[in-house]
């Protein structure tokens, strides 16, 4: 197999929503909208139909035209690192070939779920799909979702066997585990946040990058964390990461990404549906994120 050379895909990668119309259809045009604003807005990625973009809502053909549309907008201007990963072989077998296909950069694929899997399992699975892509591929560690937690060992083993490996989005609380992933993994294995309360300490230690559904309200302020950081700029970085708890904080007052859709449906970006099993935040909620948004000073009766 013609491999490609590995990419160097850094800084803030937006895991972008998927907005749906009134009818829950996917909403196209509002989601390319989002798209050409965080590039202008200067993210240095973007990713969709992970976490965030609600992927277990998407029929296989949904999230292939998603991928799709996503590939087109961005055009190659930032790297395209869509999520690929299901808790079955094959359905990501194709969606990982169908990004690649597209000419994405990486393909981000979860930790199986609900199956939980042995370590060896996880080994075996993640083995037999970058022996059978021609695409780099980032593991998304997530064990709140996933109930499983991929040990640093075994993420060790993967990328010894498999160069294709060249990642991986750390959804994980334990910093120990994730000093230990870089320390084992090797310090050019880039390692991702995916805790928004993490992106900042994350890059302290040696990690590439965050995934942080943050950006998605605050795309510039996201990227600049990382921008400050690779500048020397230690200070600058760390009253982002203080500026920004508030909202991070937000975004997880119910399931993401039920408040950050509604976030969103407030300053008037999208439709703020979701698919059941998903629903729009409580009552009280609702009041507590505009609270939020207010303090931001992000609705035209602040300014």
């Amino acid at each position: 197999m013609n491999r490609r050379s590995p990419v160097d895909i850094k800084g803030s990668i937006v895991p972008i929503v998927t907005p749906f119309t009134e009818s829950l259809d996917f909403d196209e045009p509002s989601f390319v909208d989002l798209i050409e604003w965080q590039i202008e807005s200067g993210s240095h990625g973007i990713s969709v139909t992970g976490t965030t973009g609600e992927p277990s809502s998407l029929s296989l053909e949904e999230r292939e035209y998603v991928v799709e549309t996503a590939a087109k907008k961005v055009a190659g201007r930032v790297p395209f690192v869509p999520g690929t990963g299901t808790n079955n072989l094959q359905e990501t077998l194709r969606l990982t070939r169908h990004a690649e296909s597209l000419g994405a950069e990486a393909a981000l694929v979860i930790v199986p779920y609900y199956n939980k899997p042995s370590q060896e399992g996880l080994y075996r699975y993640f083995s037999e799909l970058a022996g059978s892509v021609d695409i780099p591929i980032i593991i998304y560690n997530i064990p709140g979702r996933t109930a499983v937690n991929m040990a640093p060992e075994t993420m060790a083993r993967l990328r010894r066997a498999n160069p294709s490996i060249i990642g991986a989005k750390e959804s994980n609380k334990d910093f120990e585990h994730v000093s230990r992933v870089i320390h084992q993994c090797g310090r050019d294995f880039m390692v991702y946040s995916g805790i928004e309360l993490l992106c900042y300490p994350m890059l302290a230690i040696g990690g590439a990058g965050h995934i942080s559904a943050t950006a998605n309200l605050f795309p510039r302020k996201v990227a600049d964390i990382y921008n400050h950081v690779v500048a020397g700029r230690w200070d600058e970085a760390i009253e982002l990461h203080y500026y920004l708890l508030p909202v991070n904080d937000m975004i997880f007052f119910e399931t993401n990404p039920g408040p950050l859709k509604f976030a969103l449906g407030e300053l008037g970006r999208i439709n703020p549906s979701l698919r059941p099993p998903l629903c729009e935040p409580s009552d009280a909620n609702q009041q507590r994120i505009r609270k939020v948004l207010s303090s931001y000073g992000l609705f035209k009766e602040d300014a």
